[in-house]
């Protein structure tokens, strides 16, 4: 073949076969520990608390956290399914260039996170340096910082889940010690912590106040739900399991109970740093109340807390999409590096003080692509894809020059409505993408364009793990048992 012909074909970006699936639900659980340990957590908490009572922010922080650690399973199964990463399957409701709009935009808006939760990270290393050996340059360690981390998510996913298993105990050791201590000190204050009758708002201000924490989260970690396939690809999961529950068992338990557990804890803690200091950021509550090692430790958390967010969550996505979009030419390692790239340039320390609200838009223009992938993974081609093809750039994927416009027209409607009500964008952004898409996709462009696992919607021919077999590339799906029976030389035996 060309080299033409093979650019969708990056080694990077092949499906991961059963045997390569080795993040176990516990390991994927201590990666949610330390990606949900972020400032625009702590940001949502402490403006949550300034119009309801702490025990209303809860309840909507656990309503969306649930809500959306389902969407990330539902999204997910893609990777366990077909072993597939986002910009792959993008390819299907968008085209094999179309794919590359909405994931560059993804890439970018995690590129950007990478930058601003390092920058986060390095002030809090510099002020361990200031601290224990008063040494302060605050540039110097953001450089550090980011190098270290790439370096890290360069190494492959196994490396990142064993620097999840060493952080996420002392994260959330460090975080227990954290709440206490600011919760004392919004006591002493006279400021009752826990409460759900004393809200500062009330009435319809109060229901607004709700949603608005609501479509914080929602919108914060929608970009993530998106892209779940990408992560989910390397969870372990059986084989031959046709029940959608047990062979996501291993997402589930990070998804639906560490992912929400773990961010109501730092919203928590955000919202009693506000009430104890009037500053949801607790690294201004640690350095008032602590001091010496002990303000070196907690500092030390903060550091843990930004490199297992950033690794998962923002580096591998921006990598993965980097590598669909350039091809062959640019491996994993060299999207890491592009991804750092990105993050550094955009200056994170003169972004700062905005660019929570920009990425939350950004994040509820991107939920339109969740209902996209939904409608088009679920309700139209219910689970079954013709993987081999979404390799061949003049495949069945390729529809008009490349581009499936159900996909694209149904993103700008979704996103466009999630701009102008940005209240409720992930709700508006999900709603309007994924019924837009249905209705175009089903009713016009697949009349077009035929799709093949929607004309013989055949469990054999377009299932994976749940059928028992690996995407072989370039040849055909084979199962378990033919691999077995098949000598060195290649030929079936009889």
């Amino acid at each position: 073949m060309s080299e033409n012909k093979d650019y969708l074909k990056s080694p990077d970006l092949l499906p991961i076969p059963h045997r390569e699936k080795n993040i176990s639900a516990v390991g994927f659980g201590f990666i949610w520990v330390g990606m949900a340990v972020v400032l625009a957590a702590f940001a949502i908490g402490g403006n949550g608390v300034q119009s309801l009572s702490l025990g209303w922010v809860v309840l909507a922080t656990v309503i969306a956290c649930v809500v959306l650690g389902f969407l990330m399973t539902m999204t997910g199964d893609i990777g366990v399914e077909h072993g597939i990463s986002f910009p792959v399957y993008m390819r299907a409701p968008f085209g094999t260039i179309g794919t590359h709009i909405p994931s560059l935009v993804r890439a970018f808006v995690a590129s950007c996170w990478f930058g601003l939760n390092t920058y986060f990270g390095a002030t809090a290393m510099n002020a361990i340096f200031a601290t224990l050996f008063n040494f302060n340059n605050w540039f110097i360690c953001f450089l550090v910082f980011a190098i270290l981390q790439l370096v890290n998510t360069a190494m492959g996913i196994k490396s990142i889940e064993r620097f999840a298993d060493l952080a996420a105990p002392v994260i959330i050791l460090i975080s227990g010690w954290m709440y206490f201590t600011l919760s004392d000190q919004a006591v002493v204050q006279g400021r009752e912590v826990w409460s759900w009758i004393e809200s500062p708002a009330t009435g319809g201000a109060a229901v607004t106040a709700f949603m608005v924490v609501i479509m914080s989260n929602m919108g914060f970690w929608g970009t993530l739900t998106a892209d779940m396939p990408t992560l989910s690809r390397f969870i372990e999961a059986p084989k031959n399991e046709k029940n959608w529950f047990k062979r996501n068992k291993g997402q589930i338990i990070g998804n639906v109970i560490t992912y929400p557990i773990t961010q109501t804890f730092m919203v928590i803690i955000g919202a009693v740093s506000y009430m104890a200091v009037s500053n949801y950021d607790p690294v201004v509550a640690i350095q008032g109340s602590a001091s010496g090692i002990t303000l070196g430790v907690l500092l030390l958390m903060i550091v843990f807390a930004q490199w297992s967010t950033n690794t998962s969550a923002n580096v591998i996505p921006a990598a993965t999409i980097f590598s669909n979009v350039m091809g062959p030419r640019m491996p994993f390692w060299s999207g890491v590096v592009v991804a750092g790239i990105i993050g550094i340039v955009v200056q994170p320390w003169s972004l700062f003080g905005i660019i929570i609200e920009v990425l939350l838009i950004v994040g509820g223009i991107l939920a339109s692509i969740v209902g996209i992938l939904v409608a088009d993974y679920y309700f139209l081609r219910k689970r079954r894809v013709n993987v081999p093809e979404l390799y061949e750039s003049e495949g069945q994927y390729k529809y008009k020059n490349g581009v499936n416009w159900a996909g694209i027209i149904a993103w700008i409607i979704g996103g466009s409505g999630a701009t102008i009500f940005s209240n409720y964008s992930f709700i508006v952004g999900f709603i309007l993408g994924s019924a837009t898409y249905y209705v175009l996709a089903k009713y016009w462009w697949f009349k077009k364009y035929e799709q093949a696992e929607i004309i013989d919607p055949s469990d054999e021919k377009y299932l994976g793990i749940s059928v028992g077999k690996d995407w072989d590339i370039g040849k055909r799906m084979v199962d378990e048992e033919e691999v077995l029976n098949m000598p060195l030389g290649g030929e079936n035996v009889k």
